[in-house]
């Protein structure tokens, strides 16, 4: 009997016959995967060298370390900007000026003689990514079918995890020649290339092409009570990944007393676990047929965990299993969420998918600022209880209300 393409025609089904799913745009995904990388190394590879940039720039620890959250607001202001204007004018401007633009903006970091204007770049350069990386998620959807989007989605996820793994320790080592400075200057480097990587890989235009289309009608169609659920998920998850991956490495040193060379093969460990937890995501997220309730049950999961990891010190190693096994509980949930945002219309998934990328960066913010707050009160012991807290209630934002 003869095999079928997805989709078939409405009537054409054949019963008992599975139709066949087109092949994945790999070459397409793997360029989307490393801008992902480029975009999220522009800020994240500034760890190491908190301290040589408060020298440098003679000005305080914690003023340099608040440049993360000038670049986190920047890069959600841009992001739903961005994603409106790649859904009337098209992606491609964004995904190509946005990797360039950023090249630019991290050559200006890298020069600035003070840290007044180490900011300013800084906050263009996070504007400079956040115009392109909700972009990168909309095209990725478009090039793939419904019960593909949350492989697809997975992989174009995993570049974040890959900054952790590969970006963060290489910035350290070519940092320990270059500085700073040239920390910037390579990862500028980097963005160009994913830059010139994404023109390659989109020469060919995804289905469903684009024409200008009204600014209010693309609204109206976005926000939707559906859509704001998702994002206020989407939101609960980013505080629960956040709150880890901001604080882990100092929950080690304070309860373990580890030096700063010390937890580099924890935090490796805890990049591998968010990456196989992001790419088992998109798989359990296209074959399983409830994505609402494969978020619940990775956020319920990720809840109970987080009181055992900040509840209970088994030794370095067990805290290092249970950090590992809660992110990639939590990682879980991410690409059931990115998928169910991309079914709606083709001519909002950018402004979806930017406003996306807007409430992450808030969670990141609620991740900082709760964690701070939690420390200041109760110590590490009450990050297991915030921690699930929000899990269970991100939890249930997905299991109650209309779809």
């Amino acid at each position: 009997m003869a095999r079928h393409r997805w989709p078939l025609p409405p009537g054409d089904a054949v019963a008992g016959v599975p139709p066949v799913e087109p092949p994945m745009p790999w070459a397409l995904l793997a360029a989307a995967c490393f801008g992902m990388f480029a975009a999220s190394s522009s800020g994240t590879t500034r760890a190491p060298f908190l301290l040589e940039m408060s020298r440098d720039l003679a000005t305080s620890l914690p003023l340099v370390g608040n440049l993360m959250a000038v670049t986190s607001i920047a890069w959600g202001i841009a992001s739903v900007l961005a994603g409106a204007g790649s859904d009337r004018w098209g992606r491609r401007p964004f995904l190509i000026g946005g990797p360039v633009a950023l090249a630019l903006c991290l050559l200006g970091v890298a020069g600035a003689g003070s840290f007044l204007w180490v900011a300013v770049w800084g906050a263009l350069a996070g504007g400079c990514a956040g115009a392109f990386t909700g972009v990168l998620m909309a095209e990725a959807s478009a090039r793939v079918i419904d019960r593909q989007r949350g492989r697809a989605l997975g992989w174009v996820m995993a570049g974040q995890s890959l900054t952790l793994l590969v970006g963060v320790p290489m910035a350290a080592w070519i940092g320990a020649s270059l500085g700073w400075r040239g920390v910037n200057q390579v990862v500028a480097g980097v963005a160009l290339l994913a830059g010139l990587a994404l023109w390659v890989t989109t020469l060919r235009p995804a289905p469903g092409g684009h024409g200008l289309r009204k600014a209010g009608a693309v609204r109206g169609k976005a926000l939707t009570g559906p859509v704001l659920r998702l994002l206020a998920m989407g939101v609960a998850e980013r505080i629960c990944y956040g709150l880890i991956a901001v604080y882990f490495a100092t929950f080690l040193q304070s309860a373990y007393d580890l030096s700063l060379a010390g937890v580099v093969l924890p935090l490796a460990v805890f990049a591998l676990g968010s990456i196989l937890g992001t790419v088992l995501g998109g798989q359990l997220a296209d074959r399983l047929g409830n994505r609402r309730l494969t978020f619940a049950g990775a956020m319920f999961g990720s809840a109970a965990l987080a009181l055992a990891l900040f509840g209970w010190l088994p030794g370095l190693e067990g805290s290092v299993a249970l950090g590992f096994a809660y992110v990639f509980v939590n990682a879980i949930a991410r690409p059931s969420l990115m998928a169910a945002l991309a079914e709606v219309p083709e001519d909002v998934r950018g402004t979806v998918l930017g406003l996306n990328v807007t409430s992450a960066s808030v969670g990141w913010l609620g991740a900082a600022a709760l964690g701070s707050w939690m420390i200041a009160q109760h110590g590490f012991a009450g990050f297991g209880p915030l921690a699930a807290g929000i899990g269970v209630l991100g939890g249930l934002l997905a299991v109650t209300g209309r779809r």
